[in-house]
């Protein structure tokens, strides 16, 4: 077993707080073993529910409190595995929780589209949400030492981190697990979840947007690429983004004339998924997207860093009409950090117009010599 570090989080609010929790992200990241190894330690007499099987989603649907109410006769906590596939749950979530007030709730969903829609406004101030993501630096730094984990920095950025590829022997198994894991749930989820009846041109999304890592993303380029509108486009990353695939970076700005900052650059939440959209599991030395691979791989531990350590920031990326840029932006209590990322050792000096529209601003070079401090 891999600790996570939000199982001490989820186990205080579980004890402290009647609240539901809903944990949310990518399907096989762990959520459902996390739930099960907290409840196993808790003294609270416990109901599990598979969301898939329909006795449970017919209960559970019904908005009849008296059915409900027999469901959970004499235990403590309902734990309900990948809520989203219940219709209306968030209305009857509603009512069991204002009814039994002392019956602990938890909730685990594989898309926020599915869930958040279902819940947000009928749970509104009584819910507690975290988000769950595949393996970070800082759940294997607990075990390992800085040496260890430098020298599978390759595998990371090859095969990602999910808790089984991370775990499999060699090289040809984890490229295995990822193609099924990705046929069985990537594209499946997405086009259940919407209603998307042209798969293929979701993979060929997904795949310009695996070749764009890094880059400034044009929807509209895109849609001229595969025959789509430009609002097609939007929709389907959209999805793609509420399905725990990818996630947007935005341009940072505060003087428009200058500052670039309508178009996005496009991440994955794992660069296994990233690297089997196109196919691409070559060593590093052999490899022309070593920058991108890297710049994702920075972006999205500093993203699960943030997240798990409950330290809030807005994030961008910055660059200028004149061709000034970094490749990563934080903005926390009115403070702005600029990183700039460099697989070599090399180093970099802020950009002159950077430090001169934003004076206080920090600036960092995060490298192979540095990053851990960056990401831990």
């Amino acid at each position: 077993m891999i600790p996570r570090l939000l199982a001490a989080t989820i186990r205080q609010r579980i004890v402290e707080s009647n609240k539901i929790i809903i944990l949310y992200g990518p399907r096989q990241v762990g959520k459902t073993t996390l739930v099960r190894d907290l409840i196993n330690t808790l003294p609270y007499r416990s109901l599990m529910v598979n969301a898939d099987e329909l006795v449970y989603q017919t209960i559970l649907s019904s908005r009849d409190l008296s059915q409900m109410r027999l469901l959970v006769e004499g235990y403590d906590l309902l734990f309900i595995d990948e809520a989203q596939r219940i219709p209306d749950i968030g209305i009857n979530l509603k009512i069991l929780h204002d009814a039994l007030p002392n019956l602990k709730i938890i909730t685990t969903g594989s898309s926020s589209f599915e869930l958040a829609n279902r819940t947000k406004e009928a749970l509104t101030g009584r819910t507690w949400t975290y988000e769950l993501f595949p393996i970070s630096l800082g759940e294997l730094r607990q075990e390992q030492n800085a040496f260890q984990l430098q020298q599978r920095l390759s595998e990371f950025l090859r095969f990602g981190t999910y808790p089984d590829t991370l775990q499999l022997p060699n090289a040809t198994d984890k490229v295995h697990y990822l193609r099924e894991l990705s046929s069985a749930y990537l594209y499946k989820d997405i086009l259940e979840m919407a209603s998307i009846r042209h798969a293929d041109k979701l993979r060929k999304l997904l795949q310009l947007l695996a070749f764009q890592v890094g880059s400034e993303v044009s929807p509209n380029e895109l849609g001229n690429a595969l025959g789509m509108s430009k609002d097609t486009v939007n929709t389907y990353i959209d999805l793609l983004e509420k399905a725990f695939v990818v996630f947007r970076l935005s341009g940072f700005s505060r003087n428009l004339r200058k500052e670039v900052s309508k178009m996005d650059k496009i991440y994955f939440y794992d660069l296994g998924i990233r690297n089997v959209v196109i196919d691409s599991f070559q060593p590093l030395d052999l490899r022309m997207d070593v920058g991108a691979l890297w710049e994702n791989f920075l972006v999205i531990e500093r993203r699960k860093r943030n997240a798990y350590a409950g330290q809030y920031a807005n994030t961008y990326f910055w660059r200028t009409y004149t061709g000034a840029e970094l490749d990563y932006i934080e903005e926390a209590d009115g403070q702005l950090a600029g990183f700039e990322f460099k697989f070599s050792h090399k180093s970099a000096k802020a950009p002159a117009s950077w430090i001169a529209t934003y004076p206080g601003a920090e600036f960092t070079v995060i490298n192979q010599e540095n990053y851990m401090s960056f990401l831990l």
